[in-house]
């Protein structure tokens, strides 16, 4: 499991997210493997591109998994 620190901040948009963590190579990337319902959020399908994830959450695609920490 990937581990991302928010720095500080309140959230990050799922698919700057998957973007900077490096599952996906660009954010247009990241944008349509959501829109392809591949990444889930706590489990769940997430459509939602800017979806706001905050601490604890856990992002996932394709067997990799980040969890979100301040």
């Amino acid at each position: 499991m990937i581990e991302f620190s928010l720095k500080g901040k309140e959230f990050i948009s799922l698919c700057d997210l998957l973007k900077i963590v490096g599952i996906c190579e660009s954010g247009g990337q990241a944008k349509a493997k959501i829109a392809e319902s591949l990444v889930k959020v706590d489990g769940a399908i997430e459509l939602r591109k800017r979806c706001k994830i905050r601490e604890g959450q856990v992002a996932e695609l394709d067997d990799q998994k980040v969890k979100v920490t301040l």
